[in-house]
């Protein structure tokens, strides 16, 4: 179990993470959802211990994390691997290492100076790119590869580490909707297949209803929604996006997309109207 109570994140004046609370059961996958700026992106990084908390506490299987230091740090973010929009690959390595460099927590400074792995490592990173679909790609240079495929590396080391929950901040904001359909079948797969918790961070509202068995919607730093796809209403959809003027569309990359959910295309789209946000077929 992942507990949030009353974190709280503060850059000077600006608080953009509010007093939020929850809890998250192992083996969810989890969507977040909200505009720009809600604090999606920063409530990850602290639940990583990448940003610092300014206040409440972080917890997983009651074990505090917001105030671990060195190497019980470092432990955790092993537990908690990371995907960012961007890949955050070493562009002129070759695939397997930035995978292997997924094992880097658990490896001596020694090895890791040199780039040393044993076989047994090694074999392990290929497998875990042949269920990607790109262990073709192994022996090239990362920035060779196309978004969608650095994105499978990506998902590929965060399991080297064979973690206990993941975390994906925006992992398909940059890409195509075909490659965005191919990494949340992969990080669906994982859920299902591994039991391993993945709470990802989603500016589409079709995306997480199809992928996502709880979503969470933020607004300006606090948790305005929680609950199943199916309890996403109307006025849940407005609390998150807010409301403009009559007949303002909320723009496409908030609420709809050209992905195929799990081999079905998108079939609404979102237009707010004095009452809300009416859902029409297209």
């Amino acid at each position: 179990m992942l507990e949030l109570t009353d974190v709280t994140r503060r850059f000077g004046a600006n608080t953009a993470v509010d007093s939020v609370t929850l809890s998250i059961p192992e083996g969810q996958m989890v969507g977040i959802i909200g505009r720009s700026g809600a604090g999606k992106s920063t409530l990850l990084r602290m639940i990583n211990r990448l940003t610092g908390v300014s206040g409440g506490v972080i917890s997983h299987h009651g074990r505090p994390v917001s105030t671990l230091t060195g190497r019980e740090l470092r432990s955790w973010q092993r537990d908690c691997a990371m995907i960012f929009q961007q890949f955050n690959l070493v562009p002129r390595l070759d695939v397997v290492s930035n995978v292997l460099h997924g094992t880097l927590n658990m490896r001596s400074t020694f090895a890791t100076m040199f780039n040393l792995f044993p076989r047994e490592d090694i074999l392990r990173a290929i497998s875990i790119l042949e269920r990607l679909g790109v262990a073709e790609n192994a022996p090239k240079r990362a920035e060779a590869l196309s978004g969608g495929q650095q994105q499978r590396v990506a998902i590929a080391r965060a399991l080297m580490q064979s973690p206990k929950l993941i975390l994906a901040d925006e992992p398909i904001a940059s890409l195509d909707p075909l490659n965005a359909q191919i990494v949340m079948d992969a990080l669906k797969d994982i859920n299902e297949q591994e039991g391993i918790t993945v709470v990802t961070n989603l500016h589409t509202l079709d995306t997480a209803r199809n992928y996502c068995e709880r979503i969470i919607g933020m607004a300006a730093g606090k948790v305005v929604f929680d609950g199943r796809p199916e309890e996403l209403t109307t006025e849940a959809v407005r609390a998150i996006y807010g409301a403009g003027a009559d007949g303002e569309e909320i723009s496409e990359s908030m609420t709809s997309t050209s992905l195929h959910a799990r081999g079905r295309p998108a079939d609404v789209k979102a237009k707010l109207t004095p009452s809300g946000v009416a859902l029409e077929s297209i």
